[in-house]
């Protein structure tokens, strides 16, 4: 099937649409090297679509596949921690255009009741998919709220970002990453499967 949707986007002479296709297949090993490192060359430059990168990983997340659906939110938080950081620069923290757009846009994902009934691993790997899409949902939300990158922000005992934030933008902030770090506890990556992709 991604073959096919692959040769589709070649067609329509969608490089970045069969790059994402073949990062995302159903294969049950990691996304390859070369296809992330193409995704992440194509965000630094001016001419690709941000939009529509990110667009089109946000529709394989809605694949029924739990393969292809993990492979996408892995592809998604990939080129949102090494992304393009240099074109946009807030004093805060550097931040890619990818991240930028995902906040912007209120993208949610929406794997809450996501069920690959395929296979017996499809049952099994179901709950760490949608685990998995609540953490990378909750660190676009903080993004979105906060406009900084918690996993990014300078620290240090004097003049970390949050030593150094105002007391009520303190107190506005604290809850969001709570909830972000919440979601990154309950996603518990151990299940063997999961080594593939490691």
């Amino acid at each position: 099937m991604h073959t096919l949707t692959a040769a589709k986007h070649s067609l329509a002479g969608s490089q970045l649409g069969k790059t994402i296709c073949k990062a995302t297949t159903e294969e049950l090993m990691a996304p390859k090297k070369k296809h992330l490192d193409y995704l992440l060359h194509c965000t630094n430059e001016p001419n690709v679509s941000i939009p529509s990168m990110a667009n089109l990983l946000i529709e394989r997340t809605q694949h029924p596949n739990w393969t292809v659906v993990y492979k996408a939110l892995i592809t998604i938080h990939n080129i949102m921690c090494y992304g393009n950081e240099a074109s946009l620069t807030i004093n805060l923290d550097d931040v890619t255009r990818f991240s930028q757009y995902l906040a912007s846009c209120n993208t949610t994902f929406n794997l809450g009741n996501f069920l690959d009934k395929n296979s017996t691993s499809g049952y099994d790997m179901s709950q760490h998919v949608r685990r998995y899409g609540k953490y990378i949902g909750e660190k676009i939300a903080t993004y979105r709220v906060c406009a900084f990158d918690f996993c990014k922000v300078k620290r240090g005992r004097e003049d970390g970002l949050l030593r150094t934030m105002h007391t009520d933008k303190l107190l506005k902030t604290l809850p969001i990453l709570q909830n972000q770090i919440d979601a990154l506890l309950e996603f518990q990556v151990g299940y063997p499967l999961f080594q593939l992709f490691m």
